[in-house]
């Protein structure tokens, strides 16, 4: 496609909830080792809309963070409680489960980040 990765989340989010939301910053890339996807995730702000569910939705809620964590698996519920830290970009990986805590670090902490031999599922 021809749309930045901003561009992007506004379109999926629209797509998938008829919310309109203007991406603030990204805050993770997480990498699924098992599928080998990589996602990026970003702090949104609504502008406009009516959610509603879509032909890509079941069901559509405004959670707390405690409310929303308990919903979802680790691997899914890191992407919010590191969207709200207002800290630096996270960069982790996860078997689409479970974060594979061996690899996780924060962008600030590449720098100084080594790991050898081979990664073992948490």
């Amino acid at each position: 496609m021809d749309e930045s990765p901003v561009d992007g989340v506004a379109r999926e989010v629209l797509e998938e909830t008829g919310v309109k939301v203007h991406a603030e910053q990204l805050t993770g890339v997480y990498k699924n080792m098992r599928l080998g996807v990589v996602t990026l995730a970003f702090r949104c702000r609504v502008i406009d809309g009516n959610a509603h569910v879509s032909d890509e939705t079941r069901r559509i809620a405004w959670l707390t963070v405690e409310e929303a964590t308990q919903h979802m698996p680790e691997a899914r519920a890191i992407r919010v409680t590191d969207a709200i830290s207002r800290g630096e970009p996270a960069v982790r990986i996860h078997d689409g489960t479970r974060l594979l805590l061996q690899l996780t670090v924060r962008i600030s902490d590449q720098r100084r980040a080594w790991f050898s031999g081979p990664w073992r599922p948490g």
